[in-house]
């Protein structure tokens, strides 16, 4: 049996649970080359953990042009399943999901945000029960104060009949620790909120793997 055969061969009597992340990329990456095996530049891209951080952000096959032995074709497999896995894990989060807690709304989003390379900005719509209505995108870029304005922010909300909203935003860096202008933002939308009866339930800022919630820190 050949070096590539085996995380697939591994992977279809064990599972996929069984394998390392460099054999779950090698069988994605399928054949190697001449000089290297699909197990090898695998291997290659998981050892250096920077790399293999960054790998998840990418979004464009150029950016892999850099490593060894990927072509358009085996980086195009490698965008799919990061694509479909980030599809996946938002559809089982599904609509009706029911956000209980700052942390309940962390995991709803940590899958569609922590990898994200620009800011997006998202408004969740809640019942009466605080279940997902609905999940929007008002802006993406630099967000501040004046980008991500309350009228924006509330007339899902309105058109919706949303009792209360969660918004929430991620940090490109990894560090959730909000900035000025995230607190000004949380401020206007709170006040906002009150003004029209539909409440700001928490803001929550993602990182990688982390985040933080303006309710849990007693800043609403």
């Amino acid at each position: 049996m050949s070096e590539e055969d085996r995380p697939r061969e591994r992977l279809c009597s064990m599972g996929p649970q069984a394998l390392s992340n460099a054999e779950l990329l090698a069988v994605l990456i399928g054949s190697g080359t001449k000089e290297h095996s699909a197990l090898r530049i695998a291997e290659e891209m998981t050892k250096d953990e920077g790399l293999y951080r960054q790998v998840a952000r990418w979004h464009r096959v150029q950016e892999f042009r850099h490593i060894k032995g990927l072509g358009n074709a085996r980086a195009a497999r490698i965008l799919a399943a990061m694509e479909l896995g980030k599809r996946v894990a938002c559809a089982s989060a599904v609509e009706s999901e029911h956000i209980a807690s700052p942390g309940d709304g962390a995991q709803y989003l940590m899958g569609r945000l922590r990898n994200e390379t620009h800011e997006k900005f998202l408004v969740i719509l809640l019942n009466t029960k605080n279940r997902v209505i609905k999940t929007e995108q008002i802006a993406e870029g630099s967000l501040t104060s004046a980008v991500v304005h309350p009228r924006e922010v509330f007339a899902p909300a309105v058109v919706a009949h949303a009792a209360c909203i969660l918004v929430a935003h991620n940090h490109p860096s990894g560090d959730p620790y909000p900035s000025t202008e995230d607190r000004k933002l949380t401020q206007a939308l709170d006040e906002a909120g009150h003004i029209l009866g539909i409440p700001l339930l928490d803001h929550l800022v993602i990182g990688d793997g982390c985040y933080y919630s303006f309710k849990e820190h007693g800043d609403l």
